[in-house]
């Protein structure tokens, strides 16, 4: 008998975390990871003061925090900003804590070095090998994933404050970090280019800034057995999870070259002709993630360690990409509401009802081959940069149906 399934998505934000919905609460991240077909979340900003008197009220059992029957993993995301090696780093990580306890410490230590109160996503100066020691001393349970791990500005490997390898980034303690999170604009199969990450696990989760299902679980990692944290711990260290859910990473912010202010974006290509210069400002462009991955990657996609994961746009993306309207418009909802009431949740549209199914609920054409297509891979995007998402194009047979 195969076992359960975890959908997890394990990098959340509170509402006081920065540029995060004010309407983020307990109720409505269960009621939307529901909807979206998650079933396990991260608390997130757990060392939050005005945050960590919600979860304070949650029932723990094993680690495991419950609202009402849903459960959560106690989560974090810190910034570390320090210089190392003569240069300026910005490097964000996930932290995953056993139980109550841990997280209280690690909240004492994390106030030991900095204010907690003034956002969720906290901003300390000291290393990330001082991050993975003290919590080393913590718990040997605690988790450290670098966030996002190729985007720009906060990511390890990041082209405008990273390092190239994670050795570089965490010297003697890399032994103690386990896996990596993709990010929206690289996959798997990107950083598995890395001759570094050989021996360890690429995560997916979403860093969502508010619920809605366009931006919970985008992301995601399933996993499989009991959910508790010893469970899950063991899964993420021993790279043993099932699969993960990924965006198609040209849908991220920053996976081509350019400037978000110039309207620019251009390929790794045009940026090499370009010698980095942007030709409308003459400033150096922001580089992107299928630049650095060409300039750190050093193999073919290692096949040893490859393990399956599924590119996916989110339902309200491809269900405003069918009428031509806004993915919160009333007319986007309906529909969406219609086939989350008819199908159970997002990720069984996405992943598993029938096309035949789809055809007969839903007596729409064009929508029943974006799902289709979806699953298959075949959604054309214009890629995202410099903080700009991309954009999903219709294929050339549904553009001649309008």
């Amino acid at each position: 008998m195969e076992e359960k399934e975890i959908i997890a998505d394990l990098h959340t934000h509170s509402r006081f975390a920065r540029a995060c919905s004010s309407a983020i609460n307990i109720p409505n991240l269960v009621k939307y990871a529901k909807i979206k077909g998650l079933s396990l979340l991260g608390t997130a900003d757990f060392q939050h003061p005005e945050w960590s008197k919600e979860l304070n009220v949650l029932r723990e059992s094993e680690g495991i925090l419950y609202y009402e029957d849903f459960p959560f993993i106690w989560q974090t995301e810190i910034s570390l900003m320090y210089s190392q090696d003569g240069k300026g780093r910005r490097i964000h990580h996930v932290i995953l804590a056993p139980n109550k306890e841990v997280a209280g410490q690690v909240t004492k230590f994390l106030g030991s070095k900095g204010r907690l109160d003034y956002d969720g996503r906290p901003i300390f100066g000291f290393s990330s090998v001082e991050l993975a020691d003290e919590m080393e001393k913590i718990s040997k349970d605690i988790e450290i994933i670098p966030a996002h791990c190729m985007t720009p500005w906060f990511g390890i490997f990041g082209s405008k404050s990273g390092f190239d390898s994670l050795q570089e980034c965490f010297q003697e303690r890399t032994k103690n970090i386990h896996v990596v999170e993709s990010g929206m604009s690289a996959d798997p199969e990107m950083l598995r280019r890395f001759s570094f990450l050989n021996n360890k696990g690429v995560i997916s989760f979403s860093d969502m800034h508010s619920f809605w299902p366009w931006r919970i679980g985008r992301e995601s990692t399933i996993f499989t057995g009991p959910i508790t944290y010893n469970n899950i711990l063991k899964q993420i260290r021993e790279n043993t999870f099932k699969a993960t859910v990924e965006t198609e990473p040209a849908y991220g912010r920053y996976h081509f070259d350019g400037h978000r202010n110039c309207d620019f974006s251009c390929s790794p290509e045009k940026t090499r002709e370009l010698k980095g210069i942007c030709p409308k400002c003459g400033k150096p462009l922001t580089v992107g993630v299928e630049y650095r991955i060409e300039e750190l990657g050093d193999q073919k996609p290692e096949e040893f360690n490859k393990k399956p994961f599924y590119k996916l746009l989110p339902l309200h993306e491809l269900i405003s990409l069918a009428l031509g309207m806004g993915m919160n418009s009333k007319a986007v909802w309906r529909i969406y509401n219609e086939l989350i009431e008819h199908f159970e949740n997002e990720f069984n549209i996405l992943l598993n009802v029938e096309q035949l199914e789809l055809a007969k609920f839903l007596k729409n054409e064009i929508l029943v081959d974006l799902i289709i297509f979806n699953r298959q891979g075949r959604i054309k995007i214009k890629p995202g940069y410099d903080g700009v998402y991309g954009v999903a194009l219709l294929p050339e047979k549904q553009q001649r149906l309008f």
